[in-house]
């Protein structure tokens, strides 16, 4: 038997139990075929046939799916490390945009970077990812508020996944700030929407984003990306209720959106809306921590009535400069109040019902053999442990690879 692996003696964390938990199995096997999980269970059930393949004792080792980050930005030009050094001397967030910082300065550094240059560092960003054990990442557009911009920012985005072993879901994101000089419907009008048709044409997006906030769009705007979105059959979510609130949510929910990200200001009747639409609360510790912020995202309402929450680290030059998957886990832990199972799981499985994947996420026959094998015995660890990275196998699509 060829594009076999046999990993045994493993602490798995299955991350299946639909009521919460890891679903741990311990000294558990796996046999992988090709790029699939082809079976699962107690190492002593191992079929004897089975021994002569290629093994990988995990010898008590914590066995998890591979890890995902269902919210990045991980491509675009330039860094805001001056800003956050003026904002530390005391500068307000209306001196630093008068000086040409916040978003208006990643916009102009990402249309004045070329499209190689742009793959490099975001190549940089996907192998820190890839080095704690992420095997799909999530990028997204919007730095560019133009036609040409966008579509070289999706199709860098595109190029990751050619060039390391991990798999690359694109967003749209161009209803993500209103450029200088324009009026946000006329943007909407003569920019986001043709530059939507066109990337869409260009087989470059997977799912479209907007940023529904009161310095941004409002609703009856997102609406209309929406809108044609549905027309393009391509499924949408949304920054909603960072910070105010405004309706994001519910106009996220209505239009039946993967998740809704950020949701500080989101409230009870937030959360139903989400929960009957089957979408996922994406909760991003990252950015609240950089912009000082004190209203939590609603856990106790999301739980209550059973809305998945995922999380992501928001990797972006500006509001959440973070570039780990284990900091953010540890973050919603100590920030947000999320047990450990429930930040793994918000990694894994609820991280994948965020990008509309139902191949990943967890360990079970017939999903895709992504692994990751940690060198700790308990899988609360991943959450417990602060700039600790212990990984030591990256599994994908069923080869081991670093």
């Amino acid at each position: 038997m060829t594009g076999h692996l046999l990993i045994t003696r493993a602490t798995i964390a299955r991350m299946t139990a639909p009521e919460g938990g890891y679903a741990l199995l311990r000294d558990g096997a796996v046999l992988i075929d090709g790029d699939r999980i082809a079976w699962v269970g107690p190492t002593d059930e191992i079929d004897p046939d089975w021994r002569a393949l290629p093994q990988l004792d995990a010898q008590g080792q914590l066995l998890t799916p591979a890890l995902i980050d269902c919210h990045t930005h991980i491509v675009h030009g330039g860094n805001r490390a001056r800003e956050f050094e003026m904002r530390l001397e005391g500068a307000s967030y209306q001196q630093i945009a008068q000086a040409g910082g916040g978003i208006v300065s990643t916009v102009t550094a990402t249309r004045d970077t070329d499209a190689d240059t742009l793959l490099a560092q975001a190549l940089d960003r996907a192998d820190a990812l890839i080095a704690e054990g992420v095997g799909v990442i999530e990028v997204k557009s919007g730095y560019g508020l133009d036609h040409e911009t966008e579509l070289k920012m999706l199709r860098v985005a595109r190029a990751i996944g050619q060039q390391r072993p991990v798999r690359i879901v694109t967003t749209f994101l161009g209803a993500h700030a209103v450029p200088q000089g324009m009026a946000a419907d006329a943007y909407i009008d003569t920019v986001c929407l043709p530059t939507l048709e066109a990337a869409h044409a260009a087989g470059l997006v997977d799912a479209v984003d907007g940023f529904c906030e009161g310095i941004a769009f409002d609703t009856a705007q997102i609406a209309r990306v929406f809108d044609k979105a549905r027309q393009l059959g391509l499924p949408v979510k949304l920054h909603a209720e960072q910070l105010s609130h405004i309706g994001g949510t519910r106009l996220a929910a209505a239009h039946g959106a993967l998740s809704a990200d950020h949701v500080e200001y989101a409230d009870d009747d937030d959360a139903a809306a989400l929960a009957g639409a089957g979408s996922v609360a994406v909760l991003l510790p990252g950015a609240f921590y950089t912009l000082h912020e004190t209203r939590k995202p609603p856990v106790a309402a999301f739980r209550s009535h059973g809305v998945p929450m995922a999380v992501a680290t928001d990797w972006n030059p500006g509001t959440s400069p973070m570039g780990s998957v284990l900091l953010a886990m540890n973050m919603a832990c100590t920030l947000f109040g999320l047990t450990p199972a429930e930040a793994l799981a918000g990694t894994t499985r609820h991280a994948a019902r965020a990008l509309g994947l139902s191949d990943c996420g967890a360990i079970a026959p017939g999903l895709r053999a992504d692994l990751a094998l940690w060198g700790v015995t308990d899988p609360a660890e991943l959450s417990y442990r602060i700039g600790v990275n212990p990984l030591k196998t990256r599994i994908h699509g069923g080869q081991p690879c670093a």
